[in-house]
């Protein structure tokens, strides 16, 4: 089985998650040694209908940390790409950064201690 493609939403410009939130979540997805991609804005890429939302959106097995899922979903949609359906959007408006971290890494080792026993 392979692991989830995660993708993280820094959510720059409409400054509506919490700041302790994204940067907590930033943080603990780049020490956790996964792989991720980090956008700067979903919102501003969908109003520019940037090319590069079908690549992120259109993988199986996404997940990603943003805001609502209902907006998430809309803006992918609305730059006319159709999320998978097993995409999960977290949101971190009104979740907090261990439940974000927690269910980005679900069933993952979160060290490398972990990984050996």
């Amino acid at each position: 089985m392979s692991l989830p493609q995660l993708l993280y939403c820094h959510c720059a410009y409409a400054r509506v998650v919490p700041a302790e939130v994204k940067q907590e979540v930033l943080r603990r997805l780049s020490e956790s040694g996964r792989s991720f991609d980090a956008v700067a804005d979903l919102c501003e890429m969908s109003a520019k209908c940037d090319p590069s939302l079908e690549k992120l959106g259109g993988r199986s097995e996404l997940k990603i940390a943003a805001c609502y899922p209902r907006a998430v979903k809309w803006l992918f949609a609305s730059a006319g790409v159709t999320l998978a359906e097993d995409a999960a959007v977290l949101n971190m408006r009104t979740q907090t950064a261990d439940e974000i971290i927690a269910q980005l890494l679900e069933g993952e080792p979160s060290s490398s201690a972990e990984a050996e026993e």
